[in-house]
């Protein structure tokens, strides 16, 4: 499923994920200031491991989580893993946890890449190591960057994710994938794409009228013409 899922784009996803009927169109999306940064990688394709961080002020005492049981935890959720991270700070990307050493340790931990509504950096390294940035924001320093807890569920571009959901992401967004259907979202991807071959391709004829593509469209998608 996880291989199938990476061969097709995130807006695919969605396309098929409407077909189910188990959740309105606009839910399950991250708003569109959040995007893959490497398209050339490919989709990421993961299960959640969430965090919250926050780069100013200096952390408190007792104020930042263990990243010794942060690296624990992330071993918890199945691979592979997308770390997804909600940034406190107001404004958001003050600071930059995610570089190329951060890419490295999380790769290492079976890591595909991570969303964040916060900022990220280093990104010729990052992308070379094949690790995936979908971020609101690049900063050029970390500041006083640090985890406040994680495992619990978070918001990130408008999106409430909790610690195992499923994320796609592409360049143009990322979308959550209801257990319930994940199995048959590949299939169902084929169908869509299947109709609107149809579409495209009556478009590109040279037999092209309006007539056939209103008949195309009662057959194909019956009740929005």
């Amino acid at each position: 499923m996880i291989d199938a899922l990476r061969k097709v784009s995130s807006p695919s996803v969605a396309n098929a994920i409407e077909t189910f009927n188990v959740r309105p169109r606009h839910q399950g999306n991250v708003s569109n200031e959040i995007r893959a940064l490497f398209p050339e990688l490919g989709p990421m394709v993961g299960y959640a491991v969430t965090a919250l961080i926050r780069a100013e002020p200096a952390p408190l005492q007792n104020h930042r989580a263990s990243t010794f049981a942060w690296w624990d935890y992330v071993l918890s959720i199945p691979a592979p893993r997308a770390i997804v991270v909600h940034d406190l700070d107001e404004p958001r990307g003050q600071g930059a946890q995610w570089g190329e050493v951060q890419a490295n340790i999380h790769r290492a931990l079976g890591c595909v890449g991570t969303l964040t509504d916060g900022s990220v950096r280093d990104l010729d390294e990052v992308r070379a190591l094949g690790f995936q940035f979908a971020a609101a924001h690049v900063s050029v320093s970390h500041a006083y960057v640090h985890m406040v807890d994680f495992g619990l569920p978070v918001k990130v571009g408008g999106l409430w994710v909790k610690p195992g959901d499923l994320i796609h992401c592409d360049q143009h967004g990322a979308v959550t994938i209801p257990p319930e259907i994940a199995e048959r979202v590949p299939e169902a991807v084929k169908r869509v794409e299947a109709d609107e071959r149809q579409i495209i391709g009556l478009c590109r004829s040279a037999k092209f009228s309006v007539d056939d593509l209103k008949a195309l469209y009662k057959q194909i998608r019956p009740g929005t013409y």
